[in-house]
């Protein structure tokens, strides 16, 4: 288990698979927050060809529908959703490109073989932490459906954002089976 990693996207094939089960890692760059609303809009949008909000190549996508930012601040609290709520929609959009999602919890096996397949990783971060974790976020902007409120689609730019591999993309996970 290595510690303090840190990782910077678009993540290629050589970062993801050189990643491990339990290896701690902090995020610097660009990611993208979405939920299960704007994951559904995500896949409906490349079933039809549509162009994507932002390119799926090397992403890395946080489940996280952050609140409203007080005076003076970026973000508000910025805490991640749990991560099965995305299994409907996480293959397909691994599928794409996706080389990272970033949440709290287990995953299915569904998912888990499409990490293995495609060569893509699952981050998990404190759970119950957003206003913390929000303190890594140095900016936030809208990109796309942005009815949803706070779980439109944004992007953010993160320094050292700190993350656990959970799932890496050989199959092995810091969880214990059930």
């Amino acid at each position: 288990m290595s510690k303090g990693i840190t990782i910077k996207p678009p993540l290629t094939d050589s970062i993801v698979r050189s990643l491990k089960a339990g290896d701690e890692v902090k995020i610097t760059g660009v990611i993208y927050t979405a939920r299960d609303m704007a994951h559904k809009r995500l896949c409906e949008a490349l079933d039809v060809g549509k162009e994507l909000p932002f390119d799926l190549a090397g992403a890395v996508i946080y489940f996280c529908g952050p609140s409203p930012a007080k005076p003076g601040c970026v973000i508000g609290s910025a805490g991640p959703t749990t991560s099965s709520r995305m299994d409907p929609f996480s293959p397909k959009l691994i599928a794409n490109g996706l080389k990272a999602m970033l949440g709290k919890g287990c995953r299915s096996d569904h998912v888990r073989n499409a990490l293995k397949k495609y060569g893509a990783v699952h981050l998990s971060t404190l759970g119950g932490a957003g206003a913390l974790l929000s303190k890594h976020i140095v900016s936030a902007e809208v990109l796309a459906y942005q009815d949803l409120g706070t779980e439109a689609v944004r992007k953010l730019e993160v320094v050292d954002f700190p993350a656990i591999v959970a799932y890496d993309s050989y199959g092995n996970t810091v969880y214990k089976e059930v």
